[in-house]
């Protein structure tokens, strides 16, 4: 028997879930994340979120062809939570974009990239370069 796809595999977005997680969730960041849920959100109308790994997850929720949920291909950003001095944003699919801002970190042989972001002053900052990757990641599922 196939294994049950879960609603980012089939591009269903889940904004309720988010919200929910967002009311409990307890960060001394909380304006950053929510801004940055605000930029990723706003860059395209195909861009869905919900909560995967215990984080708020953006993902394409346009047609694609059926592949194996393990290989991410809806995947385009999450947050990570486990530091108190800055947000994270993880780009399963980063390594396969040019990245010119710089804003990507991180060369993992898995593909991954990182983003850090401290204030809010520096989210705004990287607001261009954040919609950018979004957008490239995103013309890469079309």
């Amino acid at each position: 028997m196939p294994k049950k796809q879960n609603n980012l595999a089939l591009g269903i977005s889940e904004p309720e879930k988010v919200d929910e997680f967002m009311n409990h969730l307890n960060h001394p960041l909380m304006d950053v994340v929510k801004y940055l849920r605000k930029i990723i959100l706003s860059t395209d109308v195909s861009i869905g979120e919900g909560i995967y790994w215990n984080a708020p997850t953006f993902y394409y929720t346009g047609k694609m062809e059926p592949f194996e949920p393990k290989e991410y291909k809806r995947y385009l950003v999450g947050f990570v939570f486990n530091k108190q001095d800055c947000v994270r944003l993880v780009f399963l699919r980063g390594g396969q974009i040019e990245d010119e801002s710089g804003l990507l970190e991180g060369d993992y042989k898995d593909g991954r990239r990182l983003a850090t972001f401290k204030n809010i002053e520096e989210v705004k900052n990287k607001e261009s370069a954040l919609k950018t990757i979004l957008s490239k990641l995103l013309h890469k599922m079309q």
